[in-house]
């Protein structure tokens, strides 16, 4: 009986530990979710990067895209990346739930542009944007 008793209680503590509710990661600002989205993506980690998108089937789909082509970089290319630093050139403010972050990283220096908004009280990245908006540099 007391093997039985065991065996129940390890049961029982086997499968709460296994319930443990995954958290979803936050971000405090708008800087700091598109901060950690950036280093995700670079370092390789589209899991991660995946927590701080905003949920739709574009952006799922573009991050999709980003996956493949990081998965077909060489091992060079994808050390760089991972060593490489984020530079925040810019932020624009376009209201309160709604802000655009002009970014590069070190080891490609090409400029670009993320927005991040503010959803369900959450500060999430709209990637379709780095896609959709108009490239002129008046025009961000």
């Amino acid at each position: 009986m007391q093997k039985l008793i065991t065996i129940f209680f390890l049961f029982i503590l086997g499968t709460a530990c296994q319930q443990k509710e995954k958290s979803s990661p936050t971000a405090s600002s708008e800087i700091d979710a598109a901060r950690n989205f950036l280093r995700a993506a670079l370092d390789g980690k589209f899991d991660i990067a995946k927590d701080y998108l905003l949920q739709d089937s574009l952006n799922l789909s573009y991050l999709d895209i980003a996956a493949r082509g990081h998965g077909k970089l060489t091992q060079d290319d994808k050390d760089s990346y991972r060593g490489s630093s984020i530079i925040i050139h810019e932020i624009q403010a376009q209201n309160d739930s709604t802000s655009l972050l002009i970014f590069s990283n070190s080891f490609k220096k090409d400029q670009d542009t993320l927005r991040i908004i503010k959803k369900d009280q959450k500060w999430v990245v709209d990637l379709s944007y780095l896609y959709l908006h108009p490239t002129s540099s008046n025009n961000p």
